[in-house]
This record gives structure tokens, C-alpha cells and sequence, in this order.
């Protein structure tokens, strides 16, 4: 039996340290691309979305899933099984394969952006704003900790609607919350710059 037919029987995905990079296809580039717009999708939304079967889609779910990128969206049971991306993980030191999946991530929020930017036109005309926005400011590595903090709290309130559907108002949409923090390095890379 090969490695991905065993990582296929499997309910749930590997420990980092039994993770092996996830191969390139463009199946499952294209469903993490959906999945990065569209918030949650079951493998028949992804196969109408795409044009491939519904077992195509749900083998490279399952296989995406498999590895920790993506995970079964909370649902009321039966049949359908939602997925969403797994944007938060546990950052134990020492675990292989997380330098790789923050690129993926990092990739995906770059490509959804520049995806929006080429599409917005299409919007409804009261979405086709965002609310980008960008500043230097000057941080200890301890206010740096809490700033980040504190933004995970301001999310958290909308991250309830990912797992209860019902309790969201009829007119939302995805919408991507996208925050990078990090010091800016001056001409020497070993050191942040402080002015």
C-alpha cells in the first residue's frame, strides 16, 4: 500500500514530525484557492466551483486534511462535510513542516489579495472597498506580543460565526483578516532597525 493511500484511510491529520511535504497538483492548489475565498466548501460545492467529480474533490480534501492544511468545518452531522482552511496552529518548538506551511498560508492571503484587486469590479458596489491599511510603528518585542493579542481578540468575536453559520447576519460574506506584525531589519539583518 503507498504513503498516500495510507494517509487517505486515515480520520485525522499526521503529527508534524510524520509530515511529508505535500506534493504539488493542481487539484488541491486549486481547492485551497477556493477554500481561501469562499471560507467553507463540501467537496460538491468544490466539483460544481472547479468541474472535477465529487470524489475527485473529496479524495484531495481528505489528503489536504490528511497533511494539516485544511479541517472539517463544524456541521450538524449527516452526509455533508464541510472543510476550511486550519489557519491557527500550535507553534511548538521543533515541530518540521511549519516554515512550509506559513509560506503556503502566507501564499494564499497574497494570492486571495491579488485575486480580490483583479476582481473587485464584479462586486456588488458596496464591497468593492477594502479596508487595507499599513503602518510603521515602533514596538518592544513585548508590545509587539500584546498588539497581536490584542487583534486575536478582536477577531475572535467574528470567528464564533465560522463555527455557528446561523449566528451570522444574512448579508455576510468571507471576508479575510490578514495581519502581519514584524520588525524591519536595517541594512545589517542581524538587527531591527530603531529609528
Amino acid at each position: 500500500m503507498s504513503d498516500e493511500k495510507r494517509q487517505a484511510g486515515s480520520t485525522g491529520p499526521l503529527p508534524y514530525r510524520a509530515r511529508k511535504p505535500l506534493p504539488d497538483h493542481p487539484v488541491r492548489v486549486a481547492l485551497l484557492d477556493l477554500l481561501a475565498e469562499a471560507g467553507t466548501v463540501t467537496s460538491t460545492e468544490a466539483a460544481a466551483r472547479l468541474g472535477h467529480s465529487s470524489g475527485l474533490c473529496s479524495f484531495h480534501l481528505r489528503q489536504l486534511a490528511a497533511h494539516g492544511l485544511i479541517e472539517e468545518a463544524p456541521h450538524k452531522g449527516g452526509r455533508v462535510r464541510p472543510w476550511r482552511l486550519r489557519w491557527e496552529t500550535s507553534r511548538e518548538p521543533g515541530q518540521e513542516g511549519m516554515a512550509e506551511f506559513d509560506a503556503l498560508a502566507r501564499g494564499l492571503e497574497d494570492e486571495s489579495y491579488q485575486h480580490w484587486l483583479s476582481h473587485r469590479d464584479r462586486a456588488p458596489a458596496e464591497w468593492r472597498q477594502d479596508e487595507s491599511f499599513s503602518a510603521v510603528i515602533h514596538l518592544t518585542p513585548a508590545e509587539m506580543t500584546e498588539l497581536a493579542s490584542s487583534v486575536r481578540d478582536l477577531l475572535a468575536v467574528y470567528r464564533e460565526r465560522e463555527d455557528h453559520p446561523e449566528s451570522r447576519p444574512a448579508d455576510a460574506v468571507a471576508v479575510a483578516a490578514v495581519t502581519r506584525l514584524f520588525p524591519l531589519l536595517a541594512d545589517n539583518p542581524g538587527r531591527p532597525r530603531s529609528a
